[in-house]
């Protein structure tokens, strides 16, 4: 069964990477957004296992994002990712349902599969 990704990033360029390191370890990106509302509505309407989600979106943060996302149906798992190294502390992640943050200049040796690869509880 395929695991189902969100990329969430107002960088086309970014994206398109995301995209292909996910689908190279055998995940299913289903949806692209640029901002926080489109990543909501993508979540929404294809309610993937998983989101890979920008911190520095054009309407809003990543964290406000995954906090809204926790009041849906659908929670997926989520990936927080920035050029810069996370100020949010790990509670404060978790508590906004977000899995772990990745710098993006380490996405490539991240274990994506084993992040996405499952469904949370």
């Amino acid at each position: 069964m395929p695991v189902n990704i969100v990329v969430v990033d107002d960088d086309p360029g970014f994206r398109r990477i995301a995209k292909t390191l996910l689908t190279a370890r055998g995940l299913h990106v289903v949806a692209e957004s640029e901002d926080g509302a489109s990543a909501l509505a993508a979540v929404r309407e294809h309610q993937p296992d998983g989101l890979l989600l920008d911190l520095h979106l054009p309407d809003h943060d990543g964290v406000t994002v995954a906090r809204m996302l926790r009041r849906e149906d659908c929670k997926p798992r989520i990936v927080l990712t920035s050029t810069e190294q996370s100020y949010w502390s790990e509670e404060e992640l978790e508590q906004a349902g977000i899995e772990s943050f990745i710098a993006k200049d380490r996405l490539f040796d991240a274990d994506l599969k084993g992040i996405f690869g499952t469904t949370p509880a």
